[in-house]
């Protein structure tokens, strides 16, 4: 009938095919776990893997990381080749390193190497959450370590970017001890004049955060991360008090006083280039604390 064509018919939403899910390439789009909202990958990446939408900040592998903050082509890394042992003989554990290696294409969970910000030479370590959630074995200590020894040699700052679960129960004590390890170098490394910053990015909790993470010169943080030392239930019954919401995030530890600065991730390499440039006297071989 005529009337019909004046009638509004109600639009529906159209239900992807499967052939059309099929055509869709894996990775072309990343939904925001805060604010649901849906983007193209490369636009994410282009923005530092920073949500456009709500500032959600998407985790960063270390090579991602390192490329935002250093000058191009100026990394250098060090002791690549190190790979975990096994000597408490826990069953399974070569398999998941393995595993962890071909997929991550790291041999341990931090990258460490030197390279300049703005032609200023540092010496970075960078922890990646994909191998083994970040967790500190031998290898992991041994390497910051070194890192840490090689910016007293050649007088650089040294800069630190933390995301780990904590020690690495496969290796039990001797996890632990990469505790003592780490802040041990870092207090000779200061005590010779050393700068020291740590960047502590979601998570840094356990030991980690227990040690090394928390000795910077400047202790700064991405927005929302997550920083403590015992997990939140524990501490929840343990004290046996209702814990505010936002406890244990970046936001709560500068409230109250433990870190000192909130740095977004778009504005990262250019407060540490200020920071490490102020300590600049002239030349990368010249620096004060």
């Amino acid at each position: 009938m005529l009337r019909d064509l004046f009638i509004k018919k109600k639009k529906y939403a159209a239900i992807p095919s499967e052939q059309m899910r099929r055509d869709v390439p894996d990775g072309l789009m990343t939904k925001c776990p805060e604010c649901k909202k849906i983007m193209y990958t490369k636009e994410l990446l282009k923005n530092l893997k920073v949500c456009a939408n709500c500032g959600y900040h998407h985790p960063m592998n270390a090579w991602e990381r390192l490329d935002s903050l250093l000058d191009e082509q100026s990394f250098v890394e060090y002791d690549q080749e190190m790979i975990s042992a096994n000597p408490l003989q826990f069953e399974g554990y070569e398999e998941k390193l393995e595993g962890d290696r071909k997929r991550t294409k790291l041999n341990e969970a931090v990258v460490t190497g030197e390279g300049t910000i703005d032609e200023m030479l540092v010496v970075v370590a960078v922890m990646d959450s994909r191998f083994r959630m970040g967790s500190m074995g031998s290898v992991v200590g041994e390497k910051i370590a070194r890192a840490i020894e090689k910016a007293g040699e050649l007088q650089v700052p040294f800069l630190i970017f933390t995301a780990s679960g904590g020690a690495r129960m496969q290796e039990g004590v001797l996890s632990l001890m990469q505790m003592a390890k780490t802040s041990a170098a870092l207090k000779r490394f200061s005590t010779n004049g050393g700068l020291i910053i740590s960047v502590m990015t979601h998570p840094t909790t356990g030991g980690v955060s227990a040690s090394f993470a928390s000795l910077g010169d400047y202790n700064l943080a991405e927005p929302g991360a997550l920083i403590g030392f015992a997990g939140r239930r524990v501490i929840q019954q343990t004290v046996r008090e209702e814990l505010p919401e936002d406890f244990q995030t970046a936001e709560f530890l500068l409230q109250h006083g433990q870190l000192d600065a909130v740095v977004n991730r778009l504005e990262m390499k250019e407060t540490l280039s200020t920071i490490v440039g102020i300590h600049h006297v002239g030349g990368t071989e010249q620096w004060q604390n």
